[in-house]
Order: C-alpha cells, then structure tokens, then sequence
C-alpha cells in the first residue's frame, strides 16, 4: 500500500533560521561577517560586515548546498557486492545484469527504506537536492501496482521524511536496445508504454503537489530504450520542466547507435530533439570533437558521475574541451556507491590530470581548482534540476552547508584554500550542518533522522541480503 503524502500531517518541509557566518561564499565571491535570514524556507536577507547578533545561530564557514543531478537511490544497497570478477572481463553490461537480479527482490518498502538511507547520506555530504531518474516502477515480473505510481510514491515519501529537496524524474523506458529492439524479461520493472507513462506523470505531479519545493520532470532513459516517436511525445509531456537522457556512456553504445542511425549519440540528439537548458545529458562521455562543442552551445547541462563512470570503467569526460566552449555541468551520485561531494569533484579533477598530464586541469581565470569546480557544479546542477539550490542570495532555496574548520587539514586556510583542501585534500568528511529551506537537517555531521533511518534500512538489507 502507497503512503499518500498529507500537506496536514507532513512534516514541514520549509523553516526559518538567522545564521551568522565569520565566512561564506556568495555569488560575488567570498565575503567575511555574513548574516543570512532565511523566512519561510526563502532567503530573504543577506548581510556583509555586520557583527553577529542576539538570537544569530554562529559558524564559521558558509556554502551553498550541492544539487545532486542524477541519482539511482536503490542502487545504494548494492554498493561494494559488485566487485568480484566474473570468468569474462567485467563491464558496464556485466554489472547491469547483477544490478537487474537485485531488482528481483525490491519490494516497495525496501525501496523506501533504501532510498531514505541514501538521502540521509547525501545530505550529510553536503548534497540538498537530488534528481532521481526513477524507472524501477513495477515489479519485477512487470505486474503492475495497484497505484501505478507506488514506487515514485516511496521516493517522495523517503525524501518528505528526510528533508531532502528532490526533483524526481519519473523514466520512459520501452526497449532494449536501438530501433525498437523489444524488451528483455529482465527489463520488466521498467517497462512502460506511452499511455501508461502520462498516466504516471500525471499521478506523481498529483502526489508531488503535496511537499513545498518538490519538481517533478521526465526522463527518456536513453536512445537505446526509446523510438525517435516516443521521444518527440515525452520531452512534450511536462512543457517547461527538466528533461533527462542518459547519452554516450559507453563505446558500445556509441557503436550501436552509428549502426542505427549513422551518427554518434550526442550528434543525433542535437539534430533531431530541442536540447536546450530544460536538457541534462547524463555521462555524455564518449564524443568527438564537434559534437563537446555544439552541446556546449545548446545551454544544456552535462550530469557527470565521476565515481559511478570510474567504478563501471566507463571514461573520461572531455571537461576542460567542453568548458573551455562554456559548457555547463552539474555533478550526480548515481549508483551511490559512494555519496560525497568532494570526492565527486576530486575525482573529475584527477580523471582530466591523468588523461592530459597536467594540474589544475578545471581551475579557471582568476578562481583555484577547487573553487572552479564547486561553483560550476553548483550553478549547473542548479539549472538541471529546476532547483532554487546553489547560491546564497535573496530569493533562492535556504539550503546552506558549514564545514568544520577545527579539522587538522583546514587550519589556517582562507578564501579558495578552504574549498581547495575541502575537496582536493582531505579523506574525511567535513561538512558540519545542513540547512535544506532553512531547515536544520545535520548537526555535527549527523542527520537528525540518521539512527531511525539507519535502523530501518538494516532489517532492509538483513532481509534481502543475509
């Protein structure tokens, strides 16, 4: 049975607060002695050199929270069982053959315990809102819910419970493979026809409607699983809301799609679809040239997956290429094998010093490495998400992370050091408390609902796994 969301009996998902801050980073860059006031989930006033005041909550570091594009939050539970080696070599189509056997055994419950535990974590890593690219939306056998929207139902619920700002991206999926090639039986899960997936649609905005700051979008879930004809009615289903596609995550993808069509996949995209800032291309990994440059222009955003893509073996992203075309990216946990948004950005950093042999590979004009990155992460997974998440400034989303400058590795830093070391040099966590709309959600580190989460997700696994 669904849990039915309840503006009455919901927890509140907007909160007041006054936080004063010896430093945050702000769109014009870092100011010291800041006073942010945020009203009804909104912030509505920011203050520079003012001294804290009365009833001032006190810290002494200030950024904004990290949108998170892309995740798959069921997948949290297989993280670590997907490591030893089979008698071929392991892929990305290996592990999605161990990843549909574990679909077997989800039922709607262990998906919502499961994706609470993975919220839980995300925004103790400093993430406050996530786009889940859902498509596990039936069981495994294809027999659908009495509530055709049961699973996405879960989700918003896990995310309700746990505070999280979600935009959730409901996914067509219709074939297993390019040309209309028909679905496999483990595919059934998934599996939806045009019909059925407006009627989803309709049913998720319905509940979605329900928790303040929620954006619910669409999501084609590759070229490989949708017709041309079907992607034309999808992108159209929702006018003015995001759009996501996974693209060119791996050469075989890009092999088959040149035998279908004779283009690469980002190339056919940009011919034959309106990709524009509504579009997150999801990995876009493997393309030329040509095509780096012309998404550049489209002002669409790339969700890229640094952790996930390094753990399915499947590239390097032509980042500085496409930066220096003034392209727009956002970073996504995706698999979730690990949640942490310093290790996200630390491990796209490293992957282009590898690949080009030089350092500081993303820094840019006048800012460092880290703060590069973290600002470019922040304003594009911002627009991917539809998110008012990523600045601190009058009008957008009170989500706000403090770190913990007491650390070892953050002493006597200032300015763009603090995100230097924040990201490109440390091995622990240092995110201390999460606002998400000016709710307090983490404290010292540790998410209010962390043990009652926890607890629930361990009688999950205990079942499924043990």
């Amino acid at each position: 049975m669904n849990r039915t969301l309840n503006p009455a009996a919901a927890r509140p998902s907007t909160g007041s607060c006054r936080l004063w801050f010896e430093s945050a980073l702000l769109p014009q860059g870092w100011a010291r002695n800041v006073r942010v006031d945020v009203s009804a989930g909104k912030i509505v006033s920011v203050d520079i050199e003012v001294t804290a005041a009365a009833g001032d909550e006190r810290h002494r570091l200030g950024v904004p929270g990290m949108p998170n594009v892309h995740s798959h939050a069921f997948q949290r539970a297989m993280a670590g069982l997907t490591s030893a080696r089979g008698r071929s070599s392991d892929s990305f189509w290996t592990w999605r053959e161990l990843m549909y056997r574990f679909v077997g055994c989800l039922q709607p419950d262990d998906l919502e315990a499961i994706a609470a535990q993975a919220y839980v974590e995300m925004l103790e890593a400093g993430f406050t809102h996530v786009g889940e690219f859902h498509y596990l939306h039936h069981a495994a056998d294809g027999t659908r819910y009495a509530e055709l929207a049961e699973n996405s139902f879960r989700l918003l619920s896990a995310a309700q419970d746990t505070g999280i700002g979600l935009t959730i991206l409901p996914v067509f999926y219709a074939h297993s493979g390019f040309g209309g090639a028909a679905p496999q039986a483990s595919q059934q899960a998934f599996i939806t026809h045009l019909d059925e997936y407006s009627r989803l649609l309709h049913d998720v905005s319905r509940q979605a409607a329900a928790v303040t700051d929620t954006v619910v979008g669409v999501a084609p879930h590759s070229l490989r699983a949708v017709t041309p004809q079907e992607l034309q009615v999808v992108w159209g289903l929702l006018p003015d809301t995001p759009v996501h596609i996974h693209v060119a995550e791996q050469t075989r993808e890009v092999e088959e799609c040149v035998a279908w069509s004779g283009q690469k996949p980002v190339a056919w995209l940009l011919d034959h679809a309106p990709v524009d800032s509504r579009w997150c291309l999801v990995h876009a990994t493997h393309m030329d040239a040509q095509e780096t440059g012309a998404l550049a222009r489209s002002g669409s955003v790339v969700g890229l997956c640094p952790i996930t893509e390094a753990d399915l073996g499947d590239g390097l992203f032509p980042a500085i290429t496409y930066a220096n075309a003034g392209g727009m990216f956002g970073i996504g946990s995706d698999s979730n094998v690990v949640i942490d948004v310093a290790q996200e950005l630390r491990s796209l950093e490293h992957g282009q010093r590898l690949l080009h042999r030089a350092r500081n590979a993303l820094a840019r004009d006048e800012l460092s490495t880290g703060r590069a990155l973290f600002e470019d992460a922040s304003r594009g997974g911002a627009v991917a998400l539809d998110s008012q998440a990523g600045r601190l400034e009058v009008g957008r989303s009170g989500d706000i992370v403090s770190l913990n400058l007491n650390h070892p590795a953050m002493l006597a830093r200032s300015g763009d050091s603090l995100l230097d070391t924040w990201i490109l040099a440390t091995r622990e966590p240092l995110v201390d408390c999460v606002w998400r709309a000016g709710r307090p959600l983490v404290r010292g580190g540790h998410h209010k609902a962390r043990l009652a989460v926890r607890e629930r997700y361990e009688r999950t696994l205990n079942r499924l796994l043990v």
